[in-house]
C-alpha cells in the first residue's frame, strides 16, 4: 500500500468509501448516524483536500480507503483525524496497513495522535493493537497517542 495527496477527481469515490465505512459502525455498537462530521460530504472532502490533509490510500491503481491528517512539524506531532477502508476490504489488514503508511510518512513525528468514539469497540481495538495508548477520555471520546522514536 502507499499513500498520497487526494486528486480531485478521487474525491467521489473516496465519499462513498467514507459513507460505506463510517455506516458499518452500527454494527459495533453506533446508532444510525452517528458518523463523523463532513463524512458524506463531497464539499468537505474538497476542501481537506485543498487544504492538504486528504490522503487516498493506494493498492496498485485502486483506491481502496483514506485518511485525514494534520501534521505539525514544528510540534513534531501528528493529528490523525480519521482513517476509512472500504467496506469490501475491511478485515483484511488494510487499516493496519494505513496507519503504517502514515506514521512512515512523516518520519519526523515524535508522536502520532487521534481519538474515536467510547463506545466503537472495533476502533479503540485496533488502535491499541496499534500501540496506541490511551490518553485521556472526554465527551463521549478515548483520546489515543503513540510515541515514536526518530530516526531522523
Amino acid at each position: 500500500m502507499r499513500i498520497a495527496k487526494a486528486e480531485e477527481k478521487q474525491i467521489a469515490n473516496i465519499v462513498r468509501m467514507s459513507i460505506g465505512a463510517f455506516e458499518t459502525d452500527v454494527t459495533v455498537g453506533g446508532a444510525k448516524g452517528d458518523c463523523p462530521p463532513g463524512f458524506d460530504s463531497v464539499e468537505w472532502h474538497k476542501q481537506m483536500a485543498q487544504e492538504g490533509h486528504l490522503y487516498a490510500a493506494m493498492i496498485g491503481k485502486d483506491l481502496v480507503g483514506a485518511a485525514i491528517v494534520f501534521p505539525d512539524e514544528k510540534a513534531k506531532s501528528v493529528y490523525v483525524g480519521r482513517i476509512f477502508i472500504d467496506s469490501k476490504y475491511h478485515r483484511k489488514g488494510y487499516g493496519t496497513r494505513l496507519m503504517d503508511c502514515i506514521e512512515k510518512l512523516f518520519p519526523w513525528a515524535s508522536e502520532f495522535n487521534l481519538d474515536t468514539p467510547c463506545w466503537n469497540k472495533r476502533t479503540n481495538a485496533f488502535y491499541q493493537g496499534l500501540g496506541y495508548r490511551l490518553i485521556k477520555v472526554d465527551g463521549g471520546f478515548h483520546f489515543y497517542q503513540k510515541k515514536v522514536s526518530q530516526t531522523v
